[in-house]
């Protein structure tokens, strides 16, 4: 499986966007996710990602995402990742072939979901992929346990020696898996993204190229002052911008996935409020508590951020 090596994206904070809803449709709307989008781009993150867990792949059809993705790359000036993760084989064989037309910087792929198989069948799956692609785009492994096949540790290591992968995103959440993979990458050169904000102060000592963040999606303003604060050695801002996003990971952990995400946006006046399942009073009472909350904490988050790139600047 081994193959000639394609370039790898560049290190950083690459958004994992939300994908806006036609108001009583199935369809994405298009049109909402491009002005999103220059949005979320213009906040400085470094790169974007289409469908993954946050952008709630699961609810589209493949001519959809499709669709959807060749709007999306058009309209980017930044690296574009597209989570290219099905079922099948045939129809992430058939996402992948059009991310590469389409001109993405690479592609996503977790394990076949809802169905358990052994890892060798996963690595079988994931053996035809790379035949199939021919060496055509990056692929990174894409670990996502809570919602698909768990990648372990060992299983990310074989994957990765046979040479058809240029990284992996780890989203378990789990830190044992963080520096299990950050002590495989000493032993060969792979790209290894942090899923998991979580762990992200603390597995960018460890040598992470950058994460892949849902939190930006809504808030990107914050993951980028951090990566700066991070990358400048400041570990005094890095830590105050890190207790930040800790505030608002204590909202989306208390809601159904994506929902915290989706709603920030929502209270900063983004157009995502169409969801797939309604809610009920409960929790619409508690999301209208987080928008109140949003709307006064976020304007303190973002003069500390606009703080930092301050101090960048007059020492550029």
């Amino acid at each position: 499986m081994a193959t000639e090596k394609q370039p790898n994206l560049g290190s950083g904070v690459y958004a994992a966007l939300a994908t806006p809803r036609r108001a009583g449709s199935i369809d994405a709307d298009a049109a909402g996710l491009l002005d999103y989008l220059d949005v979320i781009i213009q906040a400085g993150v470094d790169g974007l990602v289409l469908f993954g867990s946050t952008g709630e792949f699961i609810h589209y059809d493949v001519t959809e995402r499709m669709r959807v993705v060749i709007l999306a790359i058009r309209r980017s000036r930044i690296p574009v990742l597209v989570n290219v993760s099905h079922s099948t084989l045939a129809g992430a064989v058939d996402l992948a072939e059009n991310a590469i037309k389409a001109g993405a910087s690479g592609v996503l792929l977790m394990p076949p979901y809802f169905y358990r198989y052994p890892d060798d069948q996963i690595f079988a799956f994931y053996e035809q992929f790379v035949k199939e692609i021919e060496n055509r785009i990056p692929i990174y492994l894409y670990n996502l346990p809570a919602f698909s096949n768990p990648i372990s540790a060992k299983l990310a290591e074989r994957l990765l020696r046979t040479g058809g992968f240029a990284g992996i995103k780890d989203s378990s959440g789990d830190w044992n898996m963080l520096e299990a993979l950050s002590r495989i990458r000493r032993q060969f050169p792979f790209q290894l993204f942090a899923g998991s904000e979580e762990l992200y102060l603390r597995a960018s000592s460890s040598g992470t190229d950058g994460i892949v963040s849902g939190v930006a999606a809504a808030v990107p303003e914050l993951l980028v002052a951090l990566q700066r604060a991070i990358r400048s050695a400041d570990t005094d801002r890095a830590g105050r911008l890190n207790a930040r996003m800790n505030e608002f990971l204590e909202f989306v952990n208390k809601f159904p996935a994506t929902v915290a995400i989706k709603q920030a946006a929502v209270a900063r006046g983004w157009k995502l409020n169409q969801v797939a399942i309604p809610f009920d009073e409960d929790m619409s009472a508690d999301i209208i508590a987080f928008h109140h909350w949003v709307r006064g904490w976020l304007p303190i988050v973002l003069s500390e951020c606009a703080e930092l790139a301050g101090v960048r600047s007059s020492q550029a």
